[in-house]
């Protein structure tokens, strides 16, 4: 016999996905057993148009051939609840139940109710500053940071070293309690992870006696980083396994920010390095030798003669690591400073050259 599940759900054919979607709420709320206008006949109805209206494929199906039509099963519409998007009732609902179909669903059908996440300890951020050269090279930097850490003497077990282990009473050595939970298709039990043993399943005859048994402690920690080479201004540094820790979980990340200094000379262009020379005029007609402080020392520069204004002057090898075994180069580009005054000398042989046509 075919049924009418619009009909059913009190909605056009034409219906969109959210009127249908609220359509269901209002009828899921009204005939929920557990409620005194409850119908558990009506309920199991609303679900079943729900649960083809509300899957695009179901309902194609269902337009075209009725609920008695083909479909994966081999007696048409299966009704039941395959196509439902439990991810739309995850909110309360103000009728003194969890609307959660997410976690009824997956323990009615044997899904074990929510899935078991793994609880997983706080990201921390922190800001560190390098000096131009360590951006460039890399450097080894050491971080003091108080945070919740896993105890050093028991390891994390929150146990006395040496102590025997016991049972847990609380969830018979299973690690999962069960715990009741309610919803719009009434009373279910479900399992968490017990908060006694932290989900080992045993508790220690001794506690440790730095933790207190809890197997975390908060403390200074002296963490150790490397900064790659070749590291750019806000760029982060990751650490796993650095952040805060949590009991009967996993510790969370260290994310490090990288602030470099501002260098008086030196600039980075990709993987070359730039920096300004002031020149003399007569330096840069005549030609000179010039020292010049690189990231790798002193180095005696030589400036050609008749240099131009702006010309950049290349030193191989000299700039940001590209591979362990080259380099980039350091770029110096030229700037020639002219006096202010001239000396009646100077002015001389200036206008002697000026009169050659230079």
């Amino acid at each position: 016999m075919n049924k009418d599940y619009y009909k059913t759900l009190g909605v056009d054919k034409g219906a969109s996905a959210d009127e249908i979607k609220k359509a269901f709420r209002k009828l899921a709320h009204e005939y929920h057993p557990d409620k005194g206008t409850g119908n558990e006949a009506k309920f199991k109805e609303v679900s079943e148009a729900y649960s083809v209206l509300s899957d695009t494929n179901k309902r194609a199906q269902y337009d075209r051939f009725g609920s008695a039509g083909p479909s994966s099963g081999p007696s048409g519409f299966s009704g039941g609840f395959e196509g439902f998007d439990f991810s739309q009732f995850t909110q309360g609902n103000g009728q003194g139940y969890e609307f959660d179909l997410g976690d009824i669903f997956g323990d009615f059908f044997g899904g074990g109710g929510r899935r078991q996440q793994t609880k997983r300890g706080s990201d921390i951020q922190v800001d560190l500053e390098i000096s131009f050269a360590e951006s460039v090279f890399g450097a080894g930097k050491t971080i003091f940071l108080t945070k919740t850490s896993t105890c050093h003497d028991c390891k994390g077990t929150g146990a006395k070293v040496g102590t025997e282990m016991h049972t847990c009473g609380d969830c018979g050595g299973r690690g999962k309690v069960k715990e009741v939970r309610r919803s719009i298709l009434g009373t279910f039990q479900t399992e968490r992870v017990c908060d006694k043993c932290h989900g080992q399943g045993k508790i220690p005859k001794e506690k440790c006696a730095t933790c207190h048994g809890v197997g975390i402690v908060k403390k200074q920690d002296e963490i150790k980083v490397r900064i790659p080479a070749d590291i750019d201004d806000g760029e982060t540094v990751k650490l796993n396994g650095a952040g805060e820790a949590i009991v009967g979980g996993v510790t969370g990340d260290l994310y490090i920010k990288i602030h470099v200094k501002d260098n008086p000379i030196f600039s980075k262009e990709g993987k070359d390095i730039v920096m300004d020379l002031n020149v003399k005029l007569s330096d840069a007609l005549l030609g000179a030798k010039y020292p010049v402080k690189t990231l790798d020392g002193d180095i005696d520069l030589s400036i050609p003669e008749g240099v131009s204004y702006g010309e950049i002057l290349r030193v191989r090898g000299k700039g940001v690591p590209k591979t362990s075994s080259s380099r980039g180069d350091l770029l110096i580009r030229i700037n020639i400073v002219t006096p202010n005054r001239l000396s009646r000398s100077a002015r001389k042989i200036v206008e002697e050259l000026k009169k050659e046509g230079m």
